[in-house]
């Protein structure tokens, strides 16, 4: 039921996205483009309707994207090589597929797609230790498990068929939205997890910790070592902040 009526709401926004520019073109000064409004309508049905393959070739070919615009650590390194002998007995997993890269780079950062694609910085990797990394990667692989990485997916393609609405306007907010419609990899990488989605995948990586034998305790540290970390890295631009996570875990461990 809650499914159909969110299917009844994303129809009646394509539908008021086809509309709009339609209405908008009675006056003289401002075009159309009838097949970008139509087809920003189609990507706010697709949002809701889109299948589980279809999320996860979106999810492939934005990993894809994100490869090429990183560098990968090569099989030799010593931060895939690191990477490799702490994820090799996970690549299948609770019924997923899991594939892991690590990025050389100083930023702290860490992501995963909906396909299953899971990709540590190196900036991450150089501040934990081995346990503490896992909890970092038990995290990461919760919100593919526990579907959050697809539900981004949908939420990008929402937002991105709004966008279209408003580049069927030909006139400068058209052309500012228009410009953007090709970074659809970069909203889908940059989009937050929710609070409630970040605290399941916390639940999760502690799961994962206790599951693999380790100190439960290194998940508070993991988390402490983030919240020391300057608030510029993006993998600590999610809510609640990686202190108060911290916190509510030793509390869950106690």
């Amino acid at each position: 039921m809650e499914f159909t009526d969110m299917r009844q709401k994303v129809t009646t926004l394509a539908v008021m996205i086809f509309l709009f520019p339609l209405l908008s073109g009675c006056e003289d000064d401002i075009g159309v483009d009838l097949m970008l409004a139509a087809d920003a309508g189609l990507d706010a049905v697709k949002a809701v309707i889109v299948s589980d393959d279809a999320v996860r070739n979106m999810a492939f070919e934005t990993v894809q994207y994100a490869d090429a615009q990183n560098r990968v650590a090569p099989a030799h390194s010593r931060h895939a090589q690191r990477l490799q002998r702490l994820t090799a007995p996970y690549v299948s997993h609770a019924g997923q597929r899991f594939n892991f890269k690590a990025y050389l780079t100083p930023e702290i950062n860490a992501f995963a797609t909906a396909d299953g694609s899971i990709r540590i910085y190196s900036g991450l990797m150089d501040r934990m230790d081995d346990s503490e990394l896992l909890f970092i990667i038990g995290h990461e692989m919760g919100h593919v498990i526990k579907g959050h990485s697809r539900k981004k997916i949908r939420i990008a393609y929402a937002s991105r068929a709004i966008r279209k609405g408003a580049a069927s306007i030909n006139n400068e907010v058209g052309s500012i939205a228009r410009s953007q419609i090709g970074g659809f990899a970069e909203q889908l990488l940059n989009a937050q997890y929710s609070q409630k989605e970040e605290k399941e995948a916390d639940d999760y990586g502690l799961l994962f910790l206790k599951s693999a034998g380790h100190n439960l305790m290194v998940a508070a540290s993991a988390l402490q070592k983030l919240a020391s970390t300057s608030a510029s890295h993006s993998f600590l631009s999610s809510h609640p902040a990686p202190e108060k996570r911290s916190k509510r875990i030793l509390v869950q461990i106690q």
